[in-house]
This record gives C-alpha cells, sequence and structure tokens, in this order.
C-alpha cells in the first residue's frame, strides 16, 4: 500500500461519472480517495448523504471527491437512487451523489491501495447472530464486505499526504477529514505546521529550527511570534 509522501499507484476504472484514469484526470487538484464496504449498507449511507452534501464547499478548495467499492457500477447506481429517493438523514433528504464511485469487482485498485484487511470483517454467520442475540430472531441481508473505511487524501502532484482508517461498524468525520485538508493546505502556502485540532483563522506554529541560531533568530523575531521556548513558536494566522 501506499504511504506519506509516496506517488499514488496509478489505475484505470469504471465508475458511476464515466471512466476513471487515475491520477491523470486529478491533474492539479486534490483528491479525498476513500473506500467503503458496500453498497447497500447503513453507515456508508450516512457518510454518502455526508459527502456528497460538501462535494460543492470542498471543489472550492480545489478538492474533488472519488468514492470505492468492491461493488459493480450497476449496484452503485442502484443504490445511490435509493438514496437519493428514499433516505433522509438529519435533515438531509433528496441527496444526489454526483462525485465517482469506482468499480472495483476485481479488487486490483483496493489491494493495491492497502484497503482490504482480511481479519477486520464480521463474517455474514457472525452478523447474523450479533443481531439475534441484541434483538432477537431476524431476517438480516447477509452481505459479505470487502474494503475498510480507508481515506487517501492526495496532494496536486499525486503524492499521498494523509492516511486514515475506520472499521465497518463506525462511521467517518467528514469535517475532519475536511479540517485535516485545509491544515495540509495551509501548511503547504505558508511553510507552518499547524496545533491539535487546528481551525483556520486560529494561530499557527513556526517549524522547530534545526540550529542554535535559527532558534535564536524565531525567538527574537517578529512581533506576531509567541514563543514559549525555542520549540514552540506560535503566530495569528495570515502572511507576514
Amino acid at each position: 500500500m501506499p504511504l506519506i509522501g509516496d506517488d499514488v499507484p496509478v489505475f484505470k476504472a469504471r465508475s458511476t461519472m464515466g471512466v476513471i484514469n487515475f491520477p491523470e484526470d486529478y491533474r492539479r487538484k486534490w483528491v479525498i480517495f476513500f473506500s467503503h464496504p458496500g453498497d447497500f449498507t447503513p453507515v456508508c449511507t450516512t457518510e454518502f448523504i455526508k459527502c456528497a452534501t460538501m462535494q460543492e464547499g470542498l471543489r472550492e478548495l480545489n478538492t474533488e471527491l472519488l468514492g470505492l467499492s468492491v461493488d459493480s457500477v450497476h449496484s452503485h447506481i442502484a443504490w445511490i437512487s435509493a438514496i437519493r429517493d428514499k433516505v433522509e438523514y438529519r435533515g438531509m433528504k433528496g441527496v444526489d451523489v454526483m462525485f465517482p464511485i469506482i468499480d472495483d469487482v476485481s479488487l486490483e485498485i483496493s489491494r493495491k491501495y492497502g484497503m482490504i484487511h482480511p481479519n477486520a470483517h464480521y463474517s455474514p454467520d457472525e452478523l447474523l447472530e450479533k443481531f439475534e442475540r441484541s434483538h432477537g430472531k431476524l431476517e438480516v441481508p447477509q452481505f459479505s464486505t470487502e474494503t475498510v473505511r480507508a481515506t487517501f487524501i492526495i496532494d496536486p502532484m499525486a503524492k499521498v499526504r494523509a492516511i486514515l482508517y475506520y472499521p465497518l461498524s463506525n462511521g467517518r468525520s467528514m469535517g475532519e477529514i475536511k479540517r485535516l485538508l485545509m491544515a495540509l493546505q495551509k501548511s503547504d502556502r505558508e511553510d507552518v505546521f499547524t496545533p491539535e485540532n487546528w481551525q483556520p483563522g486560529e494561530d499557527v506554529i513556526v517549524p522547530a529550527p534545526d540550529t542554535w541560531p535559527h532558534a535564536k533568530e524565531i525567538v527574537c523575531s517578529a512581533e506576531k511570534t509567541k514563543c514559549f521556548d525555542w520549540f514552540l513558536c506560535l503566530k495569528k494566522d495570515g502572511p507576514e
């Protein structure tokens, strides 16, 4: 699987929005590339509704969404049609998923990106047993899942900049993924680091110096810098 700083693996695949040549089709753009365990699954449905409502806002950050599961394009289409026509989640209703969802029935792309974790999932029998223990005898669809909730933030140079993994049972926070994207973009633009849970407009961190003269320069520098010691200096958001 690719690691942070690596070039992304190249692929060509069918999707709900046509054939994708990756990363060529996304040159000079940031990409949030994420996998979901399967179509017609409940947690994934909530994630995709939220993603779709954020698509235009992400485009304002020069960022595109790209989804994937091991289901076929026809399955993807049936699922997002059901989402648009039948599902309401947290007041979001009639949501049309207009970002591409990749068909990876061969598992080729999932394996290239390390999205398949063989020991991460319940088997269908285990799922059924779990439901019956909690709720009594129920008819539960026996779906199998192949990919965990992997998320890759990829920069305009087609380099992996961040990787997040979530299990089948728990949905991702798209707000946190967007926050991380904005932090990466901030660091690239201004050569700064961002502190714990940084939000746009808050103080940023001056990168730690690697020489003693540099350390003294930072501590004694601009009025906008607040240094607690040579290794931790904050400055107000925005250009000098």
